[in-house]
């Protein structure tokens, strides 16, 4: 399918891809990932979302974020709730934005990196670590999170394999972005020098300081890699909740609890069950006392440019007329009766 040009006359059944982007700072990077940015579509006043719409690796997308202000599953629910009953045709569906990592002697992550969504064998991929019940013999945790859908994960497989053999596309994706868009100097990648780990029981010193009052005797020794400028995809477990975590300590005990989770948000686990997404999200901190919005802007633009690349693994196609939307549309033009056939 050719990507129609902004003037053509697109419909709410044209776009087949949504990305949720939590902030502002999400929604602005995976908007100047797009190839091509099309115009409004008029006619839905019942939506309080608000959308940007375009097309990214050949697909027709739909791009929204959270109300300013609001946080967490219930708000992301809402979000995912109005899109879907507006744009119709949408099947592939994205959470992408930045979030905290948890590094380990595991997982060597660092900021700049970017989480995806897997599941495990015990696991759909996304965790809610905050629902549990307490028992005597210890908390328990409750509900069933659905994994991402098939497509998805056949797409995980493969671009885990094609990333042992080369390069993922990041910083070519990244790189595009800041030569189209220079002013966006919130969105270049810090150096390597700012990214700094402390130990997970050392907490920041000076309330709304930079970290350079912080004792350097207590930052955690990590190899430098090879080409410290270059970000890396992890693949994993990513526990959501409503809580913002900023304590070290207590970071780990919960990684652990949700069984090994890499990355936290405050998303993902409003959205599983019946918006089927994959989570991607570049890592902006190590949800410590030391967390700030240093790196939110690259690690925005990190995970909007992983989703870009996921993409180019699905042939874009035309969007289905599924029966559904056939009778909503029915009624908006206000005919009666129920179709028996379609093409």
């Amino acid at each position: 399918m050719r990507s129609q040009r902004p003037g053509s006359h697109l419909n709410y059944e044209s776009y087949t891809v949504a990305l949720i982007c939590p902030l502002e700072v999400d929604l602005t990077a995976a908007r100047c990932m797009l190839d091509e940015e099309h115009g409004r579509v008029p006619g839905n006043n019942i939506d309080p979302n608000s959308y940007l719409l375009g097309t990214l690796s050949g697909h027709n997308v739909v791009l929204t974020s959270l109300l300013e202000g609001s946080q967490g599953p219930n708000a992301a629910a809402l979000v995912a709730a109005h899109l879907l009953r507006t744009f119709t045709a949408v099947e592939l569906r994205l959470l992408v934005g930045c979030a905290g990592g948890v590094p380990s002697r595991n997982t060597d992550i660092r900021l700049g990196d970017v989480v995806v969504s897997t599941p495990t064998e015990t696991s759909g991929g996304v965790v809610q670590y905050d629902m549990v019940r307490e028992t005597v013999a210890g908390s328990q945790r409750k509900g069933l999170i659905c994994p991402p859908p098939a497509p998805w994960r056949s797409i995980i497989t493969k671009m885990k394999s094609d990333h042992r053999l080369r390069a993922n596309r990041i910083d070519e994706f990244t790189s595009r972005m800041m030569h189209k868009h220079p002013e966006l100097k919130a969105y270049w990648r810090p150096p390597p020098e700012r990214d700094v780990l402390f130990a997970a029981d050392y907490n920041h010193t000076v309330a709304e300081a930079p970290c350079t009052h912080c004792d350097s005797n207590k930052y955690v020794a990590r190899v430098r890699r090879t080409q410290p400028m270059k970000s890396e995809i992890f693949y994993g477990l990513i526990a959501s909740g409503n809580r913002v975590i900023k304590n070290g300590l207590k970071r780990d005990i919960l990684a652990q609890e949700a069984g090994g989770a890499i990355c936290f948000d405050m998303e993902a686990a409003g959205l599983m069950n019946d918006f089927q997404c994959v989570v991607v999200r570049g890592i902006a901190n190590y949800c410590d006392s030391h967390k700030n919005d240093e790196w939110n802007g690259y690690a925005a633009a990190a995970a909007a440019a992983v989703a870009k690349e996921m993409l180019t693994y699905i042939l874009p196609v035309e969007p289905v007329m599924r029966m559904d939307t056939l009778r909503l549309r029915d009624r908006r033009l206000g005919f009666s009766g129920e179709l028996r056939t379609y093409n």
